[in-house]
């Protein structure tokens, strides 16, 4: 498993244009306690890091990655978006407090006068 784990990493560097210096910094931001030259010589399967700190590179790759990731679209909150106010509603008012129509343009209201 640790020499698929490097070689993916290894991939996933050089597809986002990450470098060793860069992931050895933000490895260290977040608690790595290894050297970039240790860091180095992992991504060229030299198995010279514990369990955790070969854990680590991963982990700041993947967040260097969502943090190069473009904007999302933004959705309305959950509880904005449009939703039937009853199952089997139509879609007409769905999501409103509204109630359907009781008359239609092309329904007479009454008696003509």
């Amino acid at each position: 498993m640790g020499h698929e784990q490097t070689r993916r990493l290894r991939s996933t560097m050089v597809a986002a244009g990450i470098d060793c210096g860069r992931l050895w910094l933000y490895c260290f931001s977040i608690g790595g306690e290894v050297s970039e030259l240790e860091v180095d010589a992992y991504l060229h399967h030299s198995p010279v890091l514990s369990r955790l700190q070969r854990d680590l590179p991963a982990r700041a790759a993947d967040e260097i990655l969502a943090d190069l990731a473009p904007p999302r679209t933004p959705w309305p909150p959950r509880s904005a978006r449009a939703r039937p106010s009853a199952p089997g509603s139509p879609i007409w008012g769905a999501g409103t407090d509204r109630a359907p129509p009781t008359t239609s343009p092309s329904t007479p209201r009454g008696p003509a006068p």
